[in-house]
Formats: C-alpha cells, sequence, structure tokens
C-alpha cells in the first residue's frame, strides 16, 4: 500500500513538473542534476538541509527528502550511478513521529 501511495505521489509530481515547465523534461533534467556528492554538499553549504528520509523507488533509483530546522526541504532521485536530480523543493517541512498503534 505505502509503495502505491509513493508511486502516486511520484507521478503527480513529475506530472506537476512537466506542466509547470514548458521546456521538455529532459533538458529540465540536464540542469538539475549532478552527482550525488555535489548535491549533498550543495544543500548542506546552502540550507544546511541533511538526510531525513530515504525509499527505494525501483533497482535503479532511490528517493531522497534532504531538510533543514528552518524548514527548507528538497527532493531528490539518486540512480544506481550515482547522479542525483532535483525534483522538487519547499518549506515549512516537519518531521512527524509516528503515533502509537499506527503500524502497518
Amino acid at each position: 500500500m505505502k509503495r502505491n501511495m509513493i508511486r502516486g505521489l511520484l507521478a503527480a509530481i513529475l506530472t506537476t513538473l512537466v506542466i509547470a515547465h514548458p521546456h521538455s523534461a529532459a533538458s529540465q533534467m540536464m540542469r538539475s542534476c549532478a552527482g550525488r556528492s555535489e548535491v549533498v554538499k550543495f544543500l548542506d553549504q546552502n540550507f544546511s538541509e541533511k538526510l531525513t528520509a530515504v525509499g527505494l523507488i525501483n533497482q535503479n533509483a532511490i528517493l531522497e527528502v534532504y531538510a533543514a530546522k528552518s524548514g527548507t526541504w528538497t527532493l531528490i532521485i539518486t540512480d544506481v550511478h550515482g547522479v542525483s536530480c532535483f525534483l522538487l523543493s519547499g518549506d515549512s517541512w516537519e518531521t512527524i513521529p509516528t503515533m502509537p498503534g499506527l503500524d502497518t
């Protein structure tokens, strides 16, 4: 069930990115991807964002969420070759603890 929710969210995000940007998705990715170590360093130095959550998309990529105490957050995808691409970023990130008894 969680996997379907993540896939649905990812599909909505990618659709929104394609609609929101008049340029082709491929050209957008070319400008917003770099080696993972470069991306992590950039997020740390410029926004104090640290790895907050991670999830497996498939055998070739993972989804990573970086967030800062200030509330900024960035969502990236990293492939098996170590290339990370920015998907989304925003403000007002809140980490919500799991409520007792809600384990599925």
